[in-house]
């Protein structure tokens, strides 16, 4: 007994010794729905157009560029600790935050594209910007809707709203999480296949699956699939017409198609994160023909710290799939899935060019699974060419 007591005590010291290094840097996250602002200052004194793109030139430059210098982020909580980092609320504020500051960046973007004297580029680099804001703003979105408490499932729809992908709420958890790493999920992207062929399937196989999901919940239950009370993707769309009428009114129809571009650039962000965090990965079958459960090696991993950060450590997939209801703070790298060779951000750019996609990417997939294709998530079209070479 004495022993056992002894490792109780060691045990409770480890946790009451452990603090969360990065903490506070979870706040940096708040540096993207402020990158309007942040344009407009830079506009104001540098004199420079190109700083309309801010948000983008964050995720897309400087946050690879900390990443290439920075150290690989590896290290986990404790097991000891989980539980009190898991209920620590300080960190579910740093994501109910994002939203106020993502919607007053968007509305101040607006004010920005009508009041400033803008030539097309440097509305489309505004546009760029607000795109990225709502584009991080799904993964808040998607950070929230996978917890248990009303509110945040609430707040994960009003943070999709500036993207018009209200939908992505059903689909992702009732649909992507159930069929993750197979041929039958929209949003697993197979070997051999462009971001671009993957893009329109991901977009409108979504759609149909979160229909079709909220068709037959709402079946069981004895209610109209148009209830716009209780249809998730329809109350969810519902915020967005009301977001942009309102906009419109407040701005002018001029502000339309901005607020289209950045919607739009916000989806290709979102499907590009898609895109690569499960590329040609295959879970294998069991003897009663149903799909193995979901484990490490079905998504694609990356520690490197400075996008982890900004994106709720989203690219710590392989644990957040193996425990979706994991909170983003205590998701653990894990050493036996597949690792990315950079943060998201690059690897989404390199997405855009399918040839630089094939040569960095392809390699690394065929190793995981020993040059076997058969355990791979093949595009149909290439299987014949595949196979034959």
């Amino acid at each position: 007994m004495a022993a056992v007591q002894n490792d109780e005590d060691a045990v409770l010291g480890v946790a009451a010794r452990w603090r969360d290094r990065k903490r506070y840097l979870w706040l940096y996250g708040l540096v993207i729905p402020l990158s309007p602002f942040l344009a407009y200052v830079l506009v104001r004194y540098l004199e420079l157009g190109v700083f309309w793109a801010s948000g983008a030139i964050i995720i897309a430059v400087i946050c690879p560029l900390i990443d290439v210098f920075a150290k690989l982020d590896t290290a986990n909580p404790p097991e000891s600790a989980m539980k009190a980092l898991e209920n620590d609320r300080y960190y579910r504020y740093c994501t109910y935050v994002y939203l106020p500051v993502q919607y007053a960046g968007l509305i101040f973007g607006c004010y920005m594209l009508v009041s400033q004297p803008m030539g097309g580029a440097e509305r489309f680099a505004m546009a760029a910007t607000l795109g990225i804001v709502g584009g991080v703003g799904i993964n808040a979105a998607h950070e929230l809707g996978h917890k248990r408490t009303t509110v945040e499932r609430w707040l994960a729809k009003i943070a999709l709203a500036q993207s018009f992908y209200g939908h992505f709420y059903v689909e992702h958890n009732y649909g992507h999480h159930i069929r993750v790493a197979t041929p039958d999920d929209p949003a697993t992207a197979r070997f051999g296949e462009s971001y671009w062929r993957f893009l329109p399937r991901s977009v409108s196989g979504s759609l149909r699956s979160a229909w079709r999901y909220e068709k037959a919940r709402l079946g069981r239950r004895g209610k109209s699939t148009w209830s716009l009370r209780h249809n998730n993707v329809l109350n969810a769309w519902a915020m967005s017409v009301v977001l942009y009428a309102a906009l419109i009114a407040v701005f002018g129809w001029q502000i339309a198609p901005w607020l289209v571009a950045q919607a739009v650039m916000a989806v290709m962000f979102l499907e590009g994160a898609n895109y690569l965090e499960h590329y040609g990965l295959l879970r294998e079958k069991r003897a009663d023909g149903k799909y193995r459960r979901v484990a490490p090696e079905h998504s694609w991993n990356s520690n490197h710290v400075c996008s982890n950060l900004f994106l709720y450590n989203l690219q710590r997939h392989s644990d957040h799939h193996a425990n979706p209801l994991r909170r983003y703070q205590t998701l653990r790298s894990m050493p036996e899935a597949p690792q990315l060779p950079a943060g998201y951000a690059v690897l989404i750019l390199m997405a855009l060019v399918p040839p630089l996609w094939r040569r960095v990417m392809d390699p690394r997939l065929l190793a995981h699974y020993d040059h076997d294709l058969t355990r791979i998530n093949i595009h149909p079209p290439k299987r014949k060419e595949l196979f034959a070479g």
